[in-house]
């Protein structure tokens, strides 16, 4: 029956390959209109802006910075060009009118403003980022000779502590695999539902744990993506670009133990209960349709709190386990950079600095200048 649920699955790989679209195309398709969007609310050298940088940007870079953007004119025209009513307003000649110091006082406000009636509020990295997005658009604007001068490249960047690398330890790893698996420890609630999702939990947690995936990339596999044989996936980076990532049996075990339950569901017209609408995504949701970003993290979240309540868990900080638990095992930072998809080997140094002196404590006791045995 195995080898018959394997035809059926290349088949039924041929046929959606030919009607469905793919879920990073049409996530970028989303972002760009959404930017378009926010785009509307804004005077259109913002717009200007978004089409000059695309080359070099993706659409969800492009995204954040127009949001930043509008918050930041969204500032302006409450405490600096009080005379306007809404961002749109806001000319070439306001924005050269401003100082240096008009930005650290919006960089200020960021600390608690209020924005549709609700309170928020950014930390420092937070603030960072904004400036960044900033930064990038007034030098823009001053490169095509729009602005007289790119104020913001007077500004400091915000102090953001390091903040500790967080991670499962090998016996954490090994429980949280268990409470997906039995259940056991799950409210009441979540229990309904757990013999359906089970399979498809311990599956999203292996390979989170297995191959250091990234949330977007483990939500946008689809079924034509593996390679059994090889212990092969095909995954889209940051940027578009695709690379394979290689697991293990016990990884594989998980997939096409999740895989092969699906596959029953689907010839035995079950379907989990429910209509499956979408056959080409690997991890399907309760509607039957690929899950969502919020679902993965979610599942993630309800797991890791029965293990590990005191650690705050997301599926992040499983790929965080899985660089300290390679770079433990290779010593080799370059290695980790590979895998994990960092294109400079500096941010992989940077968050896998403590392991590095934990590694170097170590060596420190394996070169012996005198024998225990020597008289």
């Amino acid at each position: 029956m195995r080898d018959d649920l394997l035809h059926l699955f290349v088949d039924n790989i041929l046929c959606c390959n030919l009607i469905m679209s793919n879920y990073f195309d049409e996530r970028d398709t989303k972002n760009i209109e959404k930017t378009r969007e926010l785009c509307e609310e804004l005077p259109s050298f913002v717009m200007q802006f978004v089409v000059g940088i695309q080359l070099r940007t993706t659409a969800l870079t492009r995204l954040n910075y127009v949001r930043d953007i509008k918050t930041f004119f969204e500032y302006l025209i409450k405490y600096k060009f009080k005379n306007y009513s809404a961002p749109y307003q806001i000319t070439l000649l306001d924005l050269n009118s401003l100082q240096a110091f008009d930005v650290e006082l919006f960089l200020d406000y960021l600390g608690s403003y209020d924005k549709n009636g609700s309170k928020h509020k950014c930390g420092d990295a937070a603030k960072e980022r904004k400036l960044s997005s900033l930064r990038s658009f007034f030098k823009y604007l001053y490169r095509k000779n729009l602005l007289n001068e790119n104020i913001t490249s007077k500004i400091e960047t915000p102090k953001v502590g390091e903040k500790p690398i967080r991670f499962l330890e090998i016996n954490e790893i090994a429980n949280l695999l268990d409470a997906a698996e039995n259940g056991e420890s799950l409210s009441t609630k979540q229990k309904i539902f757990h013999n359906i999702t089970k399979l498809r939990d311990v599956a999203i947690l292996s390979i989170f744990l297995g191959t250091g995936i990234r949330i977007s990339e483990c939500v946008g596999l689809n079924r034509d993506d593996f390679d059994f044989a090889q212990n092969a996936v095909k995954i889209t980076r940051k940027g578009g670009a695709q690379t394979l990532l290689y697991f293990s049996d016990e990884v594989k075990k998980a997939l096409l133990d999740y895989l092969f339950w699906v596959d029953d569901q689907i010839a035995e017209g079950t379907d989990f209960g429910l209509k499956i609408v979408d056959k080409q995504p690997f991890f399907l949701s309760l509607r039957g349709t690929r899950i969502t970003v919020r679902a993965v993290q979610m599942l993630v979240e309800k797991y890791c709190r029965i293990v590990s309540p005191l650690k705050h868990i997301t599926p992040h900080k499983l790929r965080s386990t899985f660089g300290t638990t390679l770079y433990r095992e290779t010593q080799d930072i370059y290695v980790v950079a590979d895998v994990l998809g960092h294109r400079d080997v500096n941010t992989t140094k940077k968050h896998y600095a403590a392991i590095s002196d934990e590694i170097r404590r170590k060596a420190a006791n394996v070169v012996k200048l005198r024998d225990d045995n020597d008289d």
